[in-house]
């Protein structure tokens, strides 16, 4: 370490000149990279439900997971398979490769569960595909301060959840228009 603060010190012209190298050229490339203020980030994981009333942990293994798992396999792109059975519903997540086509892979989905349909129990509810979306995550923190009791400050913080939520639900009605 010490042979290359004295070799740094020695040539500090060439130090100077590479540092000047390296900030112009991180500096170009920061303005000629594409930003956005929000940007689409796409992630390829779908969620497969089949709700089923009644039905046991064990028997929506059997009667649901088992068949949609071999269909939902043989999709091309599923990185990654998950499978869970509970007291009536089955639910299989799929994560797709890094940079799969959503639409694509959302249509493969729907295809190989619409296949597998006829074999589950006629008594289960329509298999129900979904897509993760993460503009319908928003996230939002407030902090709320005050010359108040911790009892006032609550109650008005779970008020604006109320309303906060209350709106959110509106939007997200709007948009399912």
């Amino acid at each position: 370490m010490k042979g290359l603060v004295t070799w740094s010190v020695a040539h500090a012209r060439t130090v100077l000149l590479a540092l000047l190298i390296l900030l112009l050229t991180g500096t170009g490339a920061y303005v000629t990279i594409a930003k956005e203020a929000n940007p689409e980030v796409d992630i390829p994981i779908f969620f497969v439900t089949v709700p089923y009333p009644g039905v046991s942990a064990d028997d929506a293994e059997r009667l649901m997971l088992r068949p949609l798992e071999r269909e939902l396999q043989s999709i091309r792109g599923v990185d990654e398979l998950q499978s869970w059975a509970g007291e009536g519903f089955a639910l299989v997540r799929l994560d797709f490769e890094a940079g799969a086509d959503n639409r694509q892979a959302l249509a493969d989905v729907r295809e190989e569960v619409d296949s597998v349909q006829p074999e589950l129990p006629e008594d289960a509810h329509e298999p129900d595909v979904r897509e993760v979306d993460l503009s319908l995550f928003p996230v939002l923190t407030v902090n709320l301060s005050g010359p108040m009791n911790e009892r006032t400050l609550v109650r008005v913080a779970r008020d604006l959840r109320d309303e906060i939520e209350a709106e959110i639900t509106a939007l997200a009605a709007q948009r399912r228009r």
